[in-house]
C-alpha cells in the first residue's frame, strides 16, 4: 500500500519531549516495484527508521512504496519544513543507481525503456539535496540504495552509488562504499538499517561514534563484504539521543534483571551474553533464587522507565513483552506495543537470522547478535548446521553463511569438511573465514602447520578490513619471531583496527601510550576511556589508575571515582574486590569520591571518610547488582 504522510509524533518515555533543536526527516522505502524486481526490506526499513526518528524528536515525512508523484510531493513538503529546521535528515531504502557520476533514486512506478526516460522516471538525488539546503542547520543523508541498475536498459551505469561532493554542514552516509553494491538483508531489515536501529538510541553517542559502531556491525554481519562509509563536512557535533551517557546494553540488562529478580530476564541475559560479565551472578540466582543477596529496589515508575529505555534501545522482543506484562498501564505501553509489532517472533526468524544466532563467532558479535562460545556451539551444532545450510542456499551471494556453516561443522569434529567450507568462504572474500583458516593453519589444526600461509591469510584479511587480523598481525610484528620485528607497522595496524571500532585495539594503544611507546599519557587516558565505552571493561580500571595517581595526567579523584563505579557495574567483580579488599591501592580522595556518589544514589549512609568498611562494601554490592545510576556520575 502506498502512502505519504507527515507525522509529527514526538515522545520520550511517554511524555512530550523537549528538544533544543527542530528536527525534520524525509524517509522513503520502496519495495513493491511494478516493472522491475521487488525488494523485500526497504518498506520495513523505512517504517522502522521513521518510528525510531519520531522517538528522537523528528517530525517525519514517510514515503512507503512511493510513486514519482508521491516522491515529488514529499520533497516539496520536506523543503518547506526544512526552512525552519535545525537538523534535516533524508533516509532512502530502495533501488538506486548512478549514471555518469550522478545518483538516481527509483520510484515504484518507474518504467525505463530507453536512456531518454531517465529524467522522467527516476528522482535525481540532487532534487532532495536542494530541498535540504533550504535549512541553515545540519543535513544528514542516509542512502541504503547501493544497488545495480535493475532495468536492463543501457544507461552507462556503474555499480552502486557515486560519492557526492560535500557542501558545508552535510553528512552523507552510504550503506556500503561508493561504487559498491549493498545487500538487502536476510531478515526484516537490511544489514545497514538493522545496525542503524540497534545504535541510534545509544545515549550521549556522537554520530561519528555511532557510524563506527554501525560499520563494525555490518562488516561483522557480512564477513566484510559490505562496509558502510560516510563523507562529512559537519561543523558541529550531533547526537541522535542527547541524554547523558549511561552503561552498555549488557550492563543495563543485568541491572534490570537484578532489580526485577525475574528468572526469565536472567535467562535472557545468559542467552544474549553467554560470555557476559554477570554470567556467574545469573547462575547463582537461577540456582538459589531469592536466597541470593538482597538487592536494591527503586520506585516502580523509575524501574518501568529504565526497562522501557533498554527495550527500545536494544530492540529485544522478550524485553518488550516483559514490559507490557509487568507494566500493563505503563506510560510507554502504546509505544512498546507498536515496536513489538515490528520485531519478528522467534518462530518467524529467517534461516540466516537463526544461523547467526547459533553460530556467530564471539569476535563478530553485534548489537543484535551475541557471539557464541565454541563449547556452547557444540551443544547446538546440528541445529546450527541445519540453519546455516538453509541460509547458504537462500543467500548464496553471502559467503559469510558458508563461514558460519564451517564453524558449526567444526563443532561436530568434522574438520575435513569444515576446512573445505572455510576455504570456500575465504576464497569468496569472507574475513572471518580467512582469520579462522589462518588460526587453524598457524596451529596445524586440521591442516598442515604453515606459518607463512597463515601470515598470508592474516595479511589478506587485514587488507579487507578485519580488525582481528590486524591485531594478530600486530602481535606477530611486535614479537618478531615469524617475521622481522616491525614496531612501526604493528602500531599502524593497531591504529587502523581502532579506527574500525576494535575496543581491544584501542585498549592496546592505551597500554602503549601509557608506556611511552606511542603518543602521550593524555592520549593513554583517552584510549582507555574510549575502550571502556566500546566494551573493553579493563579500560575503566586503567583510566581510573591514571586519574587516581595523576600518572601523566592531571590528578582527578572525581573522574577516577566515575570510572571505578562504571567498571564495578560492568566487569566480572574485579573492581568490587579491589575496592573492598584492597582499598589501600586507591587514594583516600578517590574512595571518598566513590562514597559520595554511593551516598547520592541512596546506598551509603556511613561516614564519607575514604575508608573501607561493611557499609562501603554493601553499598558497592548494591550498586553493582541493580543500583547503577548514571545521574550521580556527573561531576569530575
Amino acid at each position: 500500500m502506498r502512502r505519504l504522510l507527515l507525522s509529527v509524533l514526538v515522545w520520550v518515555f511517554g511524555c512530550v519531549a523537549v528538544w533544543a533543536e527542530e528536527r525534520v526527516a524525509f524517509v522513503v522505502g520502496n519495495s513493491a516495484y511494478e516493472t522491475v524486481s521487488p525488494l523485500d526490506n526497504p518498506i520495513n526499513d523505512a517504517l522502522d527508521i521513521s518510528i525510531a526518528l519520531e522517538g528522537l524528536g523528528f517530525s517525519v515525512i514517510v514515503g512507503s512504496d512511493a510513486t514519482m508523484d508521491e516522491m515529488r510531493q514529499g520533497i516539496a513538503a520536506f523543503a518547506e519544513a526544512a526552512e525552519t529546521a535545525d537538523v534535516v535528515l533524508f533516509y532512502y531504502a530502495g533501488h538506486g543507481f548512478q549514471v555518469s557520476g550522478q545518483n538516481y533514486l527509483v520510484p515504484v512506478d518507474a518504467a525505463l525503456r530507453t536512456a531518454d526516460d531517465l529524467g522522467d522516471q527516476t528522482m535525481p538525488l540532487t532534487d532532495v539535496l536542494s530541498a535540504m539546503q533550504r535549512s541553515r542547520g545540519l543535513k544528514l543523508v542516509f542512502l541504503d540504495a547501493c544497488r545495480d541498475n535493475p532495468f536492463g536498459v543501457e544507461l552507462n551505469t556503474e555499480e552502486g552509488l557515486a560519492r557526492v561532493s560535500t557542501a558545508a554542514d552535510f553528512m552523507f552516509v552510504y550503506a556500503t562504499q561508493p561504487d559498491n553494491v549493498a545487500y538487502d538483508g536476510t531478515g526484516r531489515n537490511s544489514f545497514f538499517t538493522e545496525a542503524m536501529l540497534n545504535h541510534i538510541y545509544t545515549p550521549g553517542q556522537d554520530i561519528a561514534a555511532m557510524m563506527t559502531n554501525v560499520r563494525r556491525d555490518v562488516l561483522s554481519a557480512t564477513g566484510g563484504r559490505q562496509v558502510p562509509w560516510e563523507n562529512s563536512s559537519l561543523t558541529e557535533r550531533f547526537r541522535f539521543d542527547n541524554s547523558p551517557e549511561t552503561a552498555s546494553e549488557e550492563t543495563l540488562l543485568w541491572q534490570v534483571a537484578a532489580n526485577e529478580r525475574d528468572a526469565d530476564l536472567m535467562q535472557l541475559y545468559m542467552d544474549r551474553y553467554p560470555q557476559g560479565a554477570h554470567v556467574d551472578d545469573v547462575v547463582a540466582f537461577l540456582r538459589n533464587g531469592d536466597q541470593t543477596r538482597t538487592l536494591t529496589f527503586r520506585d516502580e515508575a523509575a524501574e518501568a522507565e529504565r526497562l522501557w529505555s533498554l527495550a527500545r534501545r536494544s530492540r529485544m522482543r522478550p524485553l518488550l513483552e516483559y514490559y507490557l506484562e509487568r507494566y500493563p498501564n505503563g506510560a510507554n505501553r502504546a509505544d512498546a506495543a507498536r515496536l513489538l509489532d515490528l520485531i519478528p517472533q522467534a518462530e518467524n526468524m529467517s534461516p540466516g537470522s537463526i544461523c547467526e544466532r547459533l553460530a556467530t563467532h564471539p569476535r563478530d558479535a553485534t548489537a543484535a547478535t551475541g557471539g557464541v562460545p565454541f563449547d556452547r556451539l557444540r551443544q547446538n551444532a546440528f541445529s546450527a548446521i541445519q540453519a546455516c545450510a538453509a541460509a547458504v542456499s537462500q543467500s548464496p551471494e553471502l559467503p559469510h553463511y558458508t563461514a558460519l556453516l564451517a564453524r558449526a561443522t567444526a563443532a561436530t569434529g568434522d574438520m575435513d569438511r569444515a576446512i573445505q567450507l572455510y576455504k570456500s568462504a575465504s576464497d569468496r572474500g569472507d574475513l572471518r573465514a580467512m582469520v579462522s583458516l589462518a588460526q587453524l593453519t598457524e596451529a596445524g589444526n586440521g591442516v598442515p602447520q604453515d606459518a607463512a600461509a597463515a601470515l598470508a591469510l592474516y595479511e589478506r584479511a587485514a587488507d579487507g578490513g578485519s580488525p582481528d587480523a590486524m591485531i594478530n598481525l600486530a602481535v606477530i610484528l611486535f614479537e618478531g619471531q615469524q617475521v622481522p620485528q616491525d614496531i612501526d607497522r604493528a602500531i599502524a595496524l593497531l591504529r587502523r583496527a581502532a579506527e574500525g571500532g576494535s575496543a581491544r585495539a584501542v585498549f592496546n594503544l592505551g597500554v602503549l601510550a601509557q608506556d611511552g611507546v606511542v603518543d602521550t599519557p593524555e592520549d593513554a587516558l583517552r584510549y582507555f576511556e574510549q575502550a571502556a565505552r566500546d566494551g573493553e571493561v579493563q579500560g575503566y580500571r586503567a583510566a581510573a589508575i591514571l586519574l587516581d595517581e595523576g600518572r601523566g595526567v592531571t590528578r582527578n579523584p572525581n573522574a577516577a571515582a566515575n570510572m571505578l563505579l562504571r567498571g564495578t557495574a560492568a566487569d566480572r567483580g574485579v573492581l568490587l574486590e579491589q575496592l573492598t579488599v584492597r582499598t589501600n591501592e586507591w587514594s583516600r580522595d578517590t574512595i571518598r569520591a566513590v562514597q559520595e556518589r554511593l551516598k547520592a544514589a541512596g546506598f551509603y549512609s556511613a561516614a564519607v571518610d575514604g575508608l573501607p568498611g561493611p557499609s562501603f562494601e554493601a553499598a558497592l554490592t548494591r550498586w553493582r547488582n541493580g543500583g547503577f545510576d548514571a545521574e550521580v556520575l556527573t561531576s569530575g
